[in-house]
């Protein structure tokens, strides 16, 4: 895992070849051509423990996480949606290491098999904002399967999108201070 920086993008699909992973990777270049380090977090190199509501917190690995949270100003999700919501990689994540989200600016990157799944991610936006006084940047991008061509990102519109949500994030973030 790379070192702390503000800005930090986390990729919560568990699966090797992942949409949301890539959108994640497209995010990532859109920040460093602007020249705006980063920390990647993918999921899938991470060993973490269920939340159990006690020890699960005392982990190493929870530690680290919540380290590198906490010393973001902007996070970025790129999750799968999985039955209507977020990753529930994701969402343990979040129970894991809560404080550490506290006042961030937290945007989402959603990858899903349809388009009705367009607002699943708002239960956990929801839950941000209201028990973590998150600022949730209004400018989701979601994308399909049809999104994309061999594993990679073809849509002009979803690249775009992605590009809107850095320039968004970077807008707030310096509003902010």
């Amino acid at each position: 895992m790379e070192s702390s920086a503000e800005y930090l993008i986390v990729s919560a699909s568990l699966r090797p070849n992942s949409r949301s992973r890539v959108m994640a990777h497209y995010l990532a270049d859109c920040y460093r051509d602007q020249g705006i380090a980063t920390q990647m977090i993918d999921l899938r190199d991470t060993a973490l423990p269920f939340c159990d509501g006690e020890a699960a917190y005392d982990h190493q690995e929870v530690k680290t996480l919540a380290k590198s949270i906490s010393a973001a100003r902007v996070i970025v999700v790129a999750t799968p949606i999985y039955n209507f919501d977020a990753s529930a990689a994701l969402k343990n994540l979040v129970e894991l290491t809560g404080d550490s989200w506290e006042n961030k600016v937290v945007g989402f990157l959603c990858a899903a098999g349809g388009s009705p799944s367009y607002m699943s991610v708002m239960s956990l936006a929801n839950s941000l904002m209201l028990d973590f006084r998150c600022l949730i940047i209004p400018r989701f991008v979601f994308a399909t399967g049809e999104d994309f061509v061999d594993w990679q990102l073809s849509s002009a519109e979803v690249q775009e999108r992605i590009r809107e949500l850095a320039a968004a994030s970077t807008r707030i973030r310096n509003d902010q201070g």
